[in-house]
């Protein structure tokens, strides 16, 4: 738990029941890192300051710096963990590798594209809860069955145009638009929302 414990800022106070090793906390700080981690290799920052993460991931794991150019040991060393961790495949960090390469031109491009994403993901996760509502309480077991029901989910999304509450179409419209910026397939934001998904699912539950 040491290593995580210090890089993802959990509280000391935190009981082992409730601070969880590759759970929804470390999974969505790895992703702000990998992100991070490309845009410092494709754009040349050399001020790691500018990227909180991936300076705290640096520091903690004891990354050196590869070719005297930040974000390449980085990525490679994030990309390791979340692949080894959660599974992800080789094409979900192409993909973001490509997104970024599309909409990141200079560092004036980054606050844009990570504010653009930031409301994409929750878009996207706030129409999942919505549709799949019954589905969450699908035991983790039957993980083959809750990627099926993720899939189909996102198609939904993405084909159809008759929904019953308004606000649940204007929201896919909206990640309709965000997804053409930003590049991302229906595989790779399948696969996105199912490990979000089953990580919810491992959460602890809060005491009442």
């Amino acid at each position: 738990m040491g290593i995580f414990s210090k890089l993802f800022g959990k509280r000391q106070a935190d009981t082992a029941e409730q601070a969880r090793v590759g759970g929804m906390e470390d999974f969505m700080t790895l992703i702000r890192v990998y992100y991070q981690s490309v845009m410092a290799s494709q754009l040349g920052i050399s001020n790691i300051n500018l990227l909180p993460d991936m300076a705290v991931f640096k520091r903690t794991l004891k990354v050196a710096t590869q070719n005297n150019k930040l974000g390449i040991a980085e990525k490679a060393r994030c990309k390791k963990m979340l692949s080894d961790i959660y599974g992800l495949s080789d094409s979900f960090f192409k993909e973001i590798d490509f997104s970024v390469k599309k909409n990141c031109k200079n560092m004036n491009d980054i606050k844009t594209y990570l504010f653009m994403f930031q409301g994409f993901s929750q878009d996207l996760m706030m129409v999942v809860a919505n549709l799949m509502q019954w589905k969450f309480r699908v035991p983790s077991i039957f993980k083959k069955a809750m990627r099926t029901m993720t899939e189909k989910t996102v198609h939904d999304i993405f084909t159809k145009n008759s929904w019953k509450d308004e606000g649940v179409r204007k929201t896919c419209a909206n990640i309709r638009q965000y997804q053409h910026t930003l590049h991302y397939s229906e595989s790779w934001i399948s696969e996105y929302v199912y490990n979000i998904l089953m990580l919810a699912k491992k959460e602890p539950k809060p005491k009442e």
